[in-house]
Order: C-alpha cells, then structure tokens, then sequence
C-alpha cells in the first residue's frame, strides 16, 4: 500500500513536465510527428512492372502507324490539295486497314482465295453483294484515299454515306430483279448469283407488294438519287453536268470553240472597247481623280452582288447567260453556304470546275481572266434569271463584266484573288485529354479547399479552354477568385484568367491555356465569311474566340482601332491579316490604303499593290504629312457631303451610281465615287518621338470626324505608354485589340482594365470592339509569306497602282517669311541652335549669349514663335520649346530655304 502514493505521486509529475514547456516548442515537437504521417499515408504505390505483352502491343503499333505514315505520304505526295495536312488530323492508320481489308476481299472475289479467309470473305461479301463483289474493293480503297488526301473535310461524310447506301441498294435490287428474282427456297447459291441478300432484301417486298412493274422504275429513281448525293449535283443542274461531263470525255464538242470570236481575240478586244462609253483617256491626268469612267452605275450592282468566289479561277464572261448556267451556279452555291453554313464542299468544287454563270467551261489559259461578277445573291437569283434570258446574246455579250474605275494604262478588269491562294486548316478540337485532365484538377481543387463548385462545362478554343463553374448555394464568388493561385499551381500554368461571370451566363469563367494549340488560318475566316454572303469590302478576318467561333469586324462599323502589343505577340500578323482581308474581299475603287512602315521592313511585301494611294511611307516626318493630307481629303469629302445634302459616305456613293446628282450648269466636274480610306501606322510610336503634335493633332481630328467620310485608322504600337497613346487619341479611337503586354499598366492604357499582361502571346489577344463593355479572347489569325505573295501577285498582276501626287509633299515656306528674317538669318540660326539644345526660351539669355539688344533679341523670339520653335510669350515666364533636339538640324534647313531631304 505504501507503494501506490509514491507511484501516484511520480505519474504526475512525468505528465506535468511536458506541460511546463512552451506551446511553440510543443508546437514544434509536435509538427515533424504530423508531416511523417502525412509523407507516409501519401507514399505513393509502387508502379506494377510492364508486362510484355503491352510492350508487344505498343510495338505492333508503333509500327502499324509508322506504315501508314509512310504509305499516307506518299498519297498525298501526288498532286498539290493534301500536302500542308496538319499531322493531327491524319487518318493513316484507318486507311491502311482499309487498305488491308480490300486487299483481302479482292483476293477472294478475283483470286478465288482458297482456305478460311477465302470462305469468310465469300460468305461476307459475296453473300451480301451477289454478283457486284467484285467492285467492293475498289470501293474500300477509294474510301481510304479519301480518308489519307481529306481527313480534315468530315462536313461530306454523312452526305457520301447516304448517297453510297442508297446507289448500292437500288443498283443491287435491280441485278436482283433481272436475274430472275430467286427465292430463299431456290437455295443460298442463286441468291449470290443475283444481287446477294441485300437485293433480295430490297427486290422481294417490292416485287411481292406492287410487281416488278413499278418496282424496277423504283429502284432506278433510288439509284439515281444516290448518283446525285454522292456528287453534289442538284436536280437543275443534271444538264449543265451531262454536257460537261461530255466535254471532258470528248463525245460533245465545246461550245467555245465555236464561239466566232474564239479565235479572234483582238477582234472581240475592239469591239469590246467600242462597246464601252467614248471619252477620251490621258495618262497624264490628276491623279487625284479616283475613278475617271462614267460608268459608276456599275459599281452598284457590283456591290450589291459581289462575286462569290469558287474553287477554280474566276472564268471570262465572254458569252451569254442562259438559264442553265444560272441554276448550276445557284445550286453550287446552295451546296454548302444555305445548307450547312460552310463554303462549298471540296466534292462540289471538283465537280462543278468550269461551271460559272455565263459560260460553259473555263478558259485554262496561264493569264488571269479577269471576271469579277460571277454569282450573283440567292435571293435575287430567280428575277435576274428571268431578265438574262429574255436579254439577247448580242446586248449582253456587249456590256463589260465590270465598269473600269482607275486610270490605268489600257482597259483591264479586275477579279479578286480566288480563296484557294490561302492555306485550308483542319476542324478545331472540341476536346482532348488534356481537357478532361484539367477539369479533374479543377474538381480536386474545389474539393481541397471545401468549395461548393463544379464544372459544369467548357467551351475549348484555339489557344485557350474556358471552364464554366457554377457555384452552390450561398457562395461567394470571391471563393473562386482567391483560388486563383492555386489553381495556376494545380494545372501547372501560370497564365490563368478568371472571369467572374461569364457574360450571358450566371457561371464563373476560368481560361487556362491549351497545352496542345490549334493554328487559326486566314483563309478560313474569309470563307465563312464568304459563305455567309456578307460582302462589305471593309470585312477584315481577326482570328477564333474562346468558344471556337471566328471573329470578324466591319472597319466601317469600327471605326477606327488601336492595336497594341509586345514583342513577338503577334502584333504583325495582326496587320498582315487586316491587309490581306482587304485584298482579298476589295477591289481599288472599292477601298484605298496609306500604309506608314517606320521600321521599314514589315509592310514591304505589299509594295506595288493597286490598292495602294502613296507608296509605303516609311519616314516618319513624311507619315506626318501624309496624315495632314489625310484630313484635308477629309475635309473635301465632307464638303461635298453638305453641298448635296448628305450624311454618309455610303449615300453620296449611292446616289452618283444611281445618277441622281448633276453639278451646276456650266461646271466641268465630274462627279465621282469616293472609295473607302484605310490608314494603317504599323508603329506609332516611332511618329510620336519625330512630330508628336503634329501626328496627336491629325489623329484626333481625323479620329472624331472622318467615319462618315469613308476614313479609318489601324493604329499599332509595342510601345502602349501615355506619351505615346495619349488621353486623346484614347477618347478617339473606341475599338481596342491588345495582344500580350509585359505590365499591368500598359494594359490599363490600351484596354482600360488589366488582363492583357496575362495573355500567353503568339496571337493570343484580347478584342474590345465598340460598344463592348468587355473583351472578347481570341487567337489571331495567321498568314504565311507565302500566301501574303500569292495574294499580292494576283493583285498586281491585275492593275498598276496609281499614287497621288500630293501625299507627302511637303508644305513649303513662304517668300514673305524669308524676307522678313533679311540679314538677320546667322542669328536666327544661332539663336535657334542655342534656345533647342538649353531648352530654355528666354529673351535675356538670348541678350547675353548672343551679345544683341533687348529689342534685336526680341525680333529673334518673335521669328522663332512663327517657325514653331518657342511658344507663345506669358508675361516674365521662360517661353515653352517646342522642338526637341532630334528636330533642329531640319529646322534649321528651312530656314536657309533648303530641303530637309
């Protein structure tokens, strides 16, 4: 018993001990205990040794699909339509099992193949074909070209499925039919002997329920609807594709070449120039004269119809419409722009080579024809339809396809580069793995930090994925925000954009950049938007949003906008793409560009074009000039405006074409269409450093008035600082497009709110249009050099620019100026030397350096206000200068009446 209070005694004592220490040594004592449980519950389970017959698999395959690259290769090595295949749409190994397969089945239906193989395949396909086995490998081996030369074109899949089902079935039923119908009950053999068991399984209900009669009538319409879907070809259009089809096979002799003036061309050339309206042309008149024919009224009609643009270069249109011609060039149309929103099919493009509306087949010469309207808008089909056929040959053949517009030196016709000069991409991913990764690290955040989230969807673009995440009841959106790092930390990118909400949808907006990105071509914006029948000239292709739509933008809607960007974040491309847009979808009467290049290597490329008013300006103090010139023509377009009462450009236009606007008696103008004026500055901030109230003063008065004058502005700079984008440029100029920016404050100063500093570069960017109270994400498009010389070929082998005089001429000084400075011109040049390099415009200074009086130094400040060198006197205040040191040396050439060269 004695033993026990000395025991009990000692337990407390050992259990107080730990209590007289510190809580932050406990704390301490207590934390590597915590992290060894954790290190050890997370301990990750050893992997399981490869076995080897996943080894063998992934060997068996890695050299089934090195075999079918190889073989895929060289398909697509012939011809020219399927070598800039994206690799990520490649279909090789399908192929090659169709390949295989129709090797198989044609060594047992031609071969007589003996053995298990041999019966497989005649109880397959010859049980299921009958006497047409013999024409299932062709079909396999067809299908799989298809699939190695246009993988990337799955829109015609359901259509070619269709009509090869439906071709199959009704030509099967009729060998069914024509070999006497057998039964069941006259055995399996004779079945195979007719049409297999897919024409007794068609041929039987129809030959039981209404007799061979109408069943055979039956099954040849099947056929030949089939016929038709497989190639496109509509119901009109069987004629005008019988007559080509006899042509290329040489049974049907071209109309063409019994055209009368087929082996004349300069006779048609004369009497074609006869039929255009007589007034004489000089080669030495104003340049400032946009369109110096009379036949403006054309331009309309062009406007309104502008040529659709099909797969094959524009055909002439050197003889009559008739109505055939007109319904195969509707119903290519209807192929894929009315019925699946999408250009033509490629099928219908081959098909229909050489249909166009006024003739029979193209003309294949190397030269450019020039044809400009071609296929004129759905809606308007059937009443022109009606006025060309009742029109005869002889008044149609006699009207020019298009009014000449410019001064060029002959008569020429312009057509607009075909689309197929740009590059064709793939369909864009709707998911990957990497997405379903993304959304399970998503999932797992949420669940980490107790967030009642989910993700709900998500919508993959180009460059990025946004991921919708809906919150539960009673939680903050402020929940989500706060995760961001962490979730930049989960899905291992640091360029993680939330948007909170997601505009139209009461869902938060997470946008983390793909780790597998998609290349958004040029080419295929303008096709949608060709398809789509919006002919505006000012319609510029932008790039693919976030939810994988293409973005487009009408620079007359604009109307002006700023682009800005760092270095190498597609900047560049940006205006390439702009420039390439206007080529592409406008003619020169249409739209004319100045085009400033102060790095003088950017815009070279598009040198000579005929859409150009000036030659690519790349000194900075002439772009100032050029932008002076810019409001003076702005100035003149808007007189006009009030002379006639009009409001916009577009309505004067309008009215000149319809004729309704004469000038006052005894005036020799005439009155002439403005085109469409686009300036593009490729580097603002190189014009901001030379002349910067020169340059902000045109920009601004330009920016606030010039839209209902037809002008807009393309102003890019990689530098977005307030000295160069400055408070009134901003005001002015409302639709934004930032690319990647290095800092937060530059994208404050281009879109007026932060996000730009998080975009990931190369084309990724953020577009805030007019009226947008947030930006849009978007991937740029892109166009390679190639396809920018392609394009800049065919425009200038189309026409020759003509450029105004009277751009960059410099404003030149004035006698009575000169004369004033008189014998005092050596101090006048030193005064100006001395007040630019101090900065300091001070009339005092100039008494004591320049050992003059007060009222000969005076005299001196007073010719350097009127030169703009110093400004305005207040009171006993230094004067401000105006020039900085850079600018002196040309100063001072015009005051000793010398050029600035």
């Amino acid at each position: 018993m004695a033993s026990r209070p000395s025991a009990a005694k000692k337990q407390p004592a050992k259990r107080a001990a730990p209590a007289k220490a510190p809580a932050k040594k406990a704390a301490a004592k207590r934390a590597p205990a915590k992290k060894a449980v954790a290190k050890k519950t997370a301990r990750p389970a050893p992997k399981p040794a490869p076995s080897p017959t996943g080894g063998i698999v992934k060997l068996v395959r890695a050299i089934w699909l090195g075999t079918a690259h190889a073989v895929g290769a060289v398909f697509r090595g012939i011809g020219q339509g399927a070598k800039n295949l994206d690799p990520a749409h490649r279909k090789d190994g399908v192929a090659l099992l169709l390949f295989g397969l129709a090797l198989i089945v044609a060594a047992g239906t031609w071969a007589d193949l003996r053995g298990p193989v041999g019966d497989l395949v005649e109880i397959l396909v010859t049980g299921a074909f009958g006497r047409l086995d013999l024409l299932v490998p062709i079909l396999l081996a067809v299908i799989a070209v298809r699939f190695i030369r246009h993988p990337e074109k799955p829109e015609a899949n359901g259509r070619i499925v269709i009509g090869l089902s439906a071709l199959v079935i009704g030509v099967l039923g009729q060998v069914h039919i024509a070999c006497g119908a057998p039964a069941r009950s006259d055995g399996m053999q004779a079945i195979r002997d007719a049409g297999g068991l897919i024409g007794w399984g068609v041929a039987t209900p129809l030959t039981y329920t209404m007799g061979e009669v109408l069943a055979v009538p039956l099954l040849v319409l099947l056929t030949i609807f089939g016929l038709l879907v497989v190639t496109a070809t509509p119901v009109n259009a069987i004629p005008q594709r019988l007559r080509l089809l006899g042509v290329k096979l040489g049974i049907v002799h071209d109309p063409e070449d019994e055209d009368e003036f087929g082996e004349d061309d300069e006779r048609y050339d004369e009497q074609w120039r006869e039929a255009l309206p007589a007034r004489p042309r000089k080669r030495g008149s104003d340049p400032e004269v946009y369109d110096p024919d009379s036949a403006e009224q054309e331009a309309l009609t062009r406007r309104r119809s502008r040529p659709r643009r099909s797969a094959v270069p524009q055909p002439d249109m050197h003889r009559p419409m008739d109505a055939v011609d007109v319904a195969a060039a509707a119903a290519a149309a209807l192929d894929g722009a009315v019925l699946h929103g999408m250009p033509p099919s490629p099928i219908v493009a081959d098909l229909t080579q050489g249909v166009r509306v006024g003739g029979d087949r193209e003309d294949t010469a190397p030269t450019p024809v020039p044809a400009p309207a071609a296929r004129p808008k759905q809606e308007k089909l059937k009443a022109e339809v009606m006025d060309l056929t009742k029109a005869p040959p002889e008044e149609i053949r006699d009207l020019p396809p298009r009014a000449e517009q410019l001064q060029l030196s002959g008569d020429i016709t312009y057509s607009l580069p075909s689309l197929d000069l740009l590059t064709r991409g793939g369909p864009g991913k709707a998911r990957s793995a990497a997405n379903d990764a993304v959304v399970a690290s998503l999932t797992n955040v949420f669940s980490e930090f107790k967030v009642d989230a989910a993700v709900t969807g998500f919508t993959r673009g180009p460059t990025v994925t946004r991921y919708e995440v809906e919150l539960g009841p009673a939680v903050k959106v402020e929940r989500i925000t706060a995760l961001t790092k962490n979730i930049a930390y989960a899905v291992a990118s640091p360029d993680v954009r939330i948007i909170s909400p997601i505009p139209g949808k009461s869902a938060v907006g997470i946008e983390i950049p793909n780790t597998d990105r998609e290349m958004v071509n040029v080419g295929d914006v303008l096709r949608l938007a060709d398809a789509a029948e919006d002919d505006h000239p000012m319609l510029v292709a932008l790039g693919k949003d976030v939810e994988g739509g293409y973005v487009m933008a009408n620079m007359a809607k604009m109307p002006h906008i700023l682009v800005a960007g760092a270095t190498g974040s597609g900047k560049s491309s940006c205006i390439n793409c702009l420039i390439t847009s206007i080529m592409c979808r406008a003619t020169p009467e249409d739209v004319r560009m100045v085009l400033v290049d102060p790095k003088r290597v950017e815009l070279t490329a598009y040198e000579g074009i005929p859409h150009l008013i000036t030659p690519i300006i790349t000194n900075p103090k002439r772009a100032a000039e050029a932008l002076q010139w810019v409001v003076r023509e702005m100035d003149l377009r808007y007189d006009d405006l009030a002379a006639f009462g009009y409001r916009h450009i577009d309505d004067f236009n309008q009215a000149i074409r319809d004729g309704k606007l004469k000038t006052p008696e005894g005036s020799e103008r005439e009155l002439k269409t403005y085109p469409y004026l686009l300036v593009i500055v490729d580097e603002l901030a190189d014009l901001m450093m030379v002349a910067p109230r020169d340059v902000e003063d045109s920009i601004v008065r330009i920016t606030q008035l010039a839209r209902a004058a037809g002008i807009h502005l393309v102003l890019a700079t990689q530098r977005p600082s307030v000295d160069v984008v400055t408070g009134l440029i901003k005001a002015n100029v409302p639709s934004r497009l930032a690319f990647a920016t290095s800092s937060l404050a530059d994208s404050r100063v281009i879109l007026d709110q932060p996000g730009a500093e998080k975009l990931i570069g190369k084309g990724d960017g953020l577009y805030l249009p007019m009226g947008q109270n947030k930006p849009t994400r978007m991937q740029g498009a892109f166009v390679t050099e190639d396809e920018i010389h392609a394009v800049v070929q065919h425009c200038k082998d189309q026409m020759t620019p003509v450029f105004r005089e009277d751009v960059t001429v410099g404003t030149k000084q004035k006698k009575e100026i000169d004369e004033d400075i008189g014998d005092d011109l050596d101090l006048l040049c030193q005064a100006a030397e001395l007040v630019v390099s101090t900065q300091f415009g001070s009339t005092s200074m100039l008494q004591r350096k320049l050992r003059v009086g007060f009222a000969k130094a005076g005299r001196l400040m007073d010719l350097m206000e009127s030169r703009g060198i110093v400004g305005p006197s207040e009171g006993s205040k230094a004067r401000d200068v105006l020039l900085k040191g850079d600018e002196l040396d040309g100063v001072l050439a015009v005051i000793r009446g010398e050029s600035e060269g």
